[in-house]
């Protein structure tokens, strides 16, 4: 569903990592478009797939949260391995993490 929404707007989900509570992904958008509109896209129609297909809902979605409100965007250039690298194993850093919170 991400790559499809992602191609409507002529870009394209390089990598990505689902977690419990949050998504990493990394995303290339032409320059032609600003990201926050691209990012509101896929956010608005991701949401409203979710809604419809896995809570019953069919039309009305006022009140819906699904999505925090901001995100993170950063651009990509000699630092695009350790952000892939970062992406991938996301998990494994946040299961670290929360073994060293129950010590």
């Amino acid at each position: 569903m991400f790559h499809r929404l992602a191609r409507q707007k002529e870009s394209l989900i390089e990598q990505g990592h689902l977690m419990s509570d949050h998504l990493h992904m990394m995303i290339s958008i032409p320059p032609k478009y600003a990201v926050a509109p691209v990012i509101g896209y896929i956010k608005d129609k991701s949401a409203i797939h979710v809604a419809r297909n896995y809570s019953g809902r069919k039309w009305n979605y006022v009140g819906q949260h699904f999505w925090a409100r901001g995100y993170f965007a950063s651009t990509v250039g000699r630092d695009e391995e350790i952000i892939r690298a970062y992406i991938k194993h996301q998990g494994q850093e946040d299961r670290r993490v929360d073994q060293m919170q129950l010590v």
